[in-house]
Order: C-alpha cells, then structure tokens, then sequence
C-alpha cells in the first residue's frame, strides 16, 4: 500500500450515456459508496472513459491522496488500459485499480430498474472490498524480433508481405503450393471493372520473388510454433520438389520429354490436347489411353498434367517440381528419365527428402484461405452424374485464355451452349449446410454471367435467392447485366433435372425452380449449368488454430479479438489475420484488410519492445507436489516439469493469465498476480454478504 497505510478509495460510477443510466439508478450507487468504510470519494459522470471523466479520476487522486481506484462502467475488454493509464498519470500504481462492469452484466440483461440497482451495488461493494488487497505490480519489457511470418501466398499473403517488405521488415512468406497467387491466380477476369486478373496479379507475384526482404518458401509448411510475442521460434518443412531450384531456369524442356505411364499400361509420352481428343472419342466414356490419376489441379481437373510439371505458365517460383505420387522413377525406379536428359543444368534430384528451418519472427500473419463448397454435397444439383454441370471455378478456368479450352466456353461434344443456368448460393444460406452468406457468389455469378455471354452469345438465366452487390460500383455492375439481357429468377433452384416433359426439354438440363416473384414452379431448360458454390473454412483449419493459438468463429473461420476494434488481431498477442481465413470477402477487402494486418505487425516490431502484462502465474516450489497436472492443462504451453528439483516450472513470457493452472493445482502451489485468494475471497464474501 502506498502513502501512510491508510486506505483512501476513489469510487466512480458511469452513466454511459443512457447504456447504464437508462437502466441503473446511478446517482443511488454513487451515494451507496460513500458510505462504505475506506470510500474517500464517491461521484457518478455521464462519460467515465472520456478526457474529462479521467481528467476527473487524476485530480481526485492528487486532490485527496487516493490509494485506491474503483470504476463501475462497462467491460474491461474495452477501457480497463484507458482507465490504468489514467491512474498511472497521476502517480499511482496502475494496478491498484478495480474495474466493475455494470453495463453488460446489469444494464444491458436487466429490465427492472431496482433489481438492477441493487445488483450495481452489490457488484461494487465487492471491488472496493477486493481493491484493498491489490498489491503493485511492474509490467516488463521484452525486445520484439524485427521480421515477420506470413503463412498462405495467396493476394492477402502476398499484399501483406510487399507492404512489410517495401517498409524495410524481413518477411518470410511460407505457402503450401508449389506456386504463390492462390485462387486470384485462376481467375480470368474481377468483377466489377472486369480487370485482367492475371494483369494484377502476376507483377505483384514477380515482385515477391525479387525482393531482397522477402524470404519464398513454396511447397512447404509450418509444423511447430513456440515462443511468445516478439519472439516466435517457427519450425518449417520444406516439401522436395525433387529438382535443384538453384539450377532449374524454367525452360520446361523436361515437362514435354517426362514419360508417364498411361491407362493401359504402357508409358508414353502425351499431351493434354491428346487427352482431350482421346475423352472426346470415347463419348464420355473412359478413354482407352489416357492417364487418368494426373488431373491438373490448377484447371480444377478439367486438363491433366504430367509428373513433371509447373502449376501455370505465370507461376512463381518459376521452377518446375515432381509430382512423387506419379512419378515411375520415384515410385519404382524404373524409368527411362528423359526428363533429366532433356535438362542441360542437371537441376533433377530424386534423392531429395525434407528439410527442416527454424526461424525467429515478432510477428505472425495467417492468410491460409479458404475451400469452395463441395456441390456433391447436394445430390439434387447431380454435379459430376450430368457432364453439363459445372462449378464456378470450373468455368474460370474455361472462360481463362491459359485455361484447359483456351478460352473457349464449349460443352463436352465441343459446341458451344445456347443456354446456361447460373444456380447462385449453392452451399450458402442453406441451414442444411452453410448458414452464412459468402459475400461473392452474386457479384462472381454476374461475371460469368457477361463472360459467358460474350464468348458464347447464350441466354443466361440467373436464379438467386437475394441480389446482394454491396461494393463500390457493384450495383452498377448488376444494372449492366439487366441492360444485356441477362434473365433474372428470384427463387433457389430445387432440382436439376435430365428428363424432358416437353419437346423444348428434350437433350438438355432442366432447371426446376419456384419463381418467388411470379408465384409458380418454373422449369427452364438450359444447355450448361454453373453451380456459384460459396466458402467454407479450409479443412485443416482446426490444425492451424491450435498450431498459433487463436479461435474459430462457429462457421469454422478464424476469430478476431474484436469485430470493430479489432478486426485484425487475434486472442494471441503478434498474430494476425488477413483474407477469406477471417471469413468470406472479395478481393478489395482482402486486400484493404492485408495492408491493416501488415499495419499492425508493423506498428508492433517497430516499437522495439513490448510491455508484458503482469497478471501471470508462478509457482511456490517448496509447495509444489511435482503432479505435473497443470503442465498438460496450460492452453499456451506456458509450463514445463523441472526433473531435476521435481517442480512445474511457468515461463512467464509465454503465460496469459488465464488462470486455468491456479485452479487446478491439487497442493495450491500455483499463485496469479491480481487473482490472489485475499483479493478474491473478499470479493466473494461481500457478494454473498449483500445478498
């Protein structure tokens, strides 16, 4: 205790404008305090946490030597720091300072003014019985690493890292594909300026392989992460593309002489125009040559690709990799390797296996993505039983010049459709599968829409739910798509269908659908169907929120520490978010919210140092039974076992305070700063007293 030993306590009560005043008599708590043993002061203000509410709590403390504060308002999530610092500007230890929240625990869950009031007191009597008992604490700075891990090469990753790069930061970007530009790098064009994706893109990808500060790692993954913020310790697995990638110029000489093995048994050399014809010929049927285990998965498997391969021609890095799931000499050593032959560098080595890097970053960016619904999931759409029903993606990758067509927009007997239905939300707003709205199934289905249209000429008939074109110039987009011609139905499809009921219907799909707007079932037949499927989180995500210690949100997306004020931060402190990681959004929003995470990454490692919190918890050793029950509790690793004093051991840089191993310690060796039992067995018993 500071001063004489006298306790001298500050009480304040906030009105929150009409938040708590609506609701708790505010003026009766600020009396009731006055009369508590201790209370030197005791008044009420409509606005604690602004300048002249603190201005108002640091002359009180220097006007009447207050040795203690309490403030009754609204959640310490949102101005506990303000109101410390206010106490630390006058002089006093901030942590003699008690937060009551009053606003979510009373005024905003309770109607009856009085119960409310007197819940209000019987909540700050306890603080003031509990601030007594505080005791002054030191925050400690520890130094921050001054570079940066960006996991996921996607257009968040790769913005995020230019931005840190360009400010003069060392960033490692680590992506799990064999090339950098994730689902942007499929795409033909962007909505709604129709801009060449590709033209965006690819110069920003060129940049990231050149620049000095960025460290590429592609083909590889973050395995193990330790440490705290300021001073991760990231342990990356850096897959074999079994080709020297010092060597390798991208000359793909060694792609038209690798040798696979096809369908029938023989090894041959082919092409994919060679495989298309061959699938073409057998009229849908399984094509007697061809390989079959080889799709191309960067054209959604509509062209196959061989062992040795680049993922597309705009890829970065520019070097070639094999593919060890198909590749004859790696799988049984038995292969003529034309490849190596082919290669003048000698860049091939069928010997690589993985290797291991250990870096030490401050700060963390996840940009790991998303996946596209899975429209199998939905039988009635019979995606993959008719060949006419495609997804979006599948349709960018057609519509896209470097796609498997050439650009071409063609049905599988090659000619071109003369209607297309375009299905929107599918995997989205359905409480079958996907509740939440996925942002960019409208405005993608638009584009394809006027894609579609003008390489095909077709008639497009769109089917929604609800039109939803909230960005900038988005409306104006779906006013074109109107003046074009395109067909609107409001009403979500219940069925795709291949049998006729009327000539009109007869060799072609059948949409069914109700139309909300006229009020009757229509059936619209269409030669081609485009399924706009939504976005869920990528199926590791769970893997990845343990591995950097953040949440997911119920849908399955990572969880910010705030919606609105945090947008980007995670619950573990130096890690960020960035992307359709968060939660769906198209590409302006990624982008605006990638330079945020590079902001605030920034901000962080360029301060030098940062202030721990010195509410951990540490261990009495003579009490310690050596149990080790809370060292497997600790969420954030924070505890290790001493074998040779036979003690728990908490790492205080790495604990959060969560108090999960003070509850669990058996012998009650486990002790937490501003959780002590003094402190809260008085908070408890004068609760329990009121009532």
């Amino acid at each position: 205790m500071e001063s004489n030993g006298e306790i001298r306590i500050g009480f304040y009560v906030c009105h929150c404008g009409s938040n708590i005043g609506r609701v708790v008599d505010v003026p009766r708590v600020a009396d009731t305090m006055s009369k508590m043993p201790g209370v030197v002061v005791s008044r009420d203000y409509k606005y604690m946490c602004s300048e002249p509410g603190q201005a108002l709590v640091e002359q009180d403390i220097k006007d009447h030597r207050l040795n203690r504060v309490v403030v009754a308002s609204c959640s310490p999530l949102l101005h506990e720091k303000t109101f410390r610092t206010a106490v630390g500007r006058a002089g006093l230890n901030p942590f003699y300072f008690q937060m009551v929240n009053i606003r979510e625990h009373v005024s905003w869950v309770h109607e009856d003014s009085m119960e409310a009031t007197e819940k209000a007191i019987a909540l700050s009597r306890a603080a003031i019985h509990r601030v007594v008992y505080h005791r002054p604490l030191e925050t400690r700075r520890v130094d921050i690493k001054s570079s940066v891990l960006i996991v996921g090469g996607g257009i968040a990753g790769i913005h995020s890292a230019l931005k840190l790069a360009d400010a003069g930061v060392k960033v490692y970007l680590v992506e799990r594909e064999m090339t950098i530009g994730g689902h942007m790098a499929k795409f033909d064009k962007t909505f709604p300026t129709m801009d060449c994706a590709a033209c965006i893109l690819t110069p920003k990808m060129a940049q990231v392989r050149e620049h000095p500060n960025i460290t590429l790692w592609t083909n590889s993954e973050v395995t193990g992460l330790d440490g705290h913020v300021g001073s991760f310790k990231a342990t990356v697995v850096r897959h074999p593309r079994y080709v020297k990638e010092d060597l390798c110029v991208g000359c793909l000489d060694c792609i038209e002489g690798c040798v696979v093995r096809t369908s029938d048994g023989r090894s041959s050399m082919i092409s994919v125009d060679a495989f298309r014809k061959s699938r073409s010929d057998s009229n849908g049927a399984t094509p007697k040559v061809a390989v079959t285990k080889l799709p191309n998965e960067f054209d959604e498997g509509l062209s196959t690709r061989k062992p040795v391969y680049i993922p597309f021609p705009q890829a970065v890095p520019q070097i070639v990799a094999v593919d060890p799931n198909s590749c004859l000499q790696i799988k049984t050593g038995k292969c003529k390797q034309t490849c190596v032959e082919r290669c003048e560098r000698d860049a091939f080595d069928f010997t690589q296996t993985d290797t291991t890097e250990e870096i030490e970053v401050g700060a963390i960016i996840v940009a790991t993505g998303f996946k596209t619904f899975d429209p199998h999931r939905i039988p009635e759409y019979h995606y993959n039983d008719y060949e006419e029903v495609y997804t979006a993606l599948e349709v960018e990758r057609m519509v896209n010049a470097s796609g498997p067509t050439g650009g071409h927009i063609e049905m599988n007997n090659g000619q071109r459709p003369k209607s297309v239905g375009i299905v929107h939300c599918v995997g989205s707003r359905d409480f079958h599968y996907n509740r939440w709205c996925s942002r960019v199934c409208c405005m993608y289905s638009l584009k394809l829409a006027h894609l579609i249209r003008e390489h095909t000429g077709a008639e497009i008939y769109n089917c929604y739910i609800d039109m939803r074109c909230p960005g900038k110039g988005y409306e104006e987009f779906y006013d074109r798509l109107l003046a074009e011609g395109v067909h609107f139905i409001r009403g979500r499809v219940a069925e795709i269908l291949d049998w006729p009921m009327s000539k009109a219907e007869e060799g072609k799909l059948v949409l069914r659908v109700e139309d909300t707007l006229a009020g009757f079932v229509r059936r619209v037949p269409v030669d081609m169907v485009v399924l706009s499927t939504g976005l869920e989180p990528r199926a590791d995500s769970e893997d990845v929120r343990r591995l950097f210690g953040i949440s997911c949100s119920t849908g399955g997306f990572f969880l910010e520490k705030h919606p609105k004020l945090a947008p980007v931060e995670t619950t573990s402190d130096g890690v960020y978010l960035a992307g359709c990681c968060q939660g769906p959004k198209d590409i302006p929003d990624t982008v605006a919210q990638a330079g945020a995470a590079a902001a605030e990454a920034l901000a962080l490692i360029s301060r030098g140092y940062i202030e721990m919190e010195p509410n951990t918890a540490s261990i009495d050793e003579e009490e310690c039974s050596g149990c080790k029950s809370c060292i497997g509790l600790c969420p954030y690793n924070a505890i290790h076992f001493d074998e040779e004093k036979n003690v728990a051991v908490i790492d205080e840089t790495l604990c959060k305070g969560c108090g999960t191993c003070v509850a669990a310690c058996p012998s009650g060796s486990i002790k937490q700063n501003l959780f002590e039992d003094d402190q809260i067995f008085a908070e408890i018993e004068e609760v329990l007293a009121h009532v």
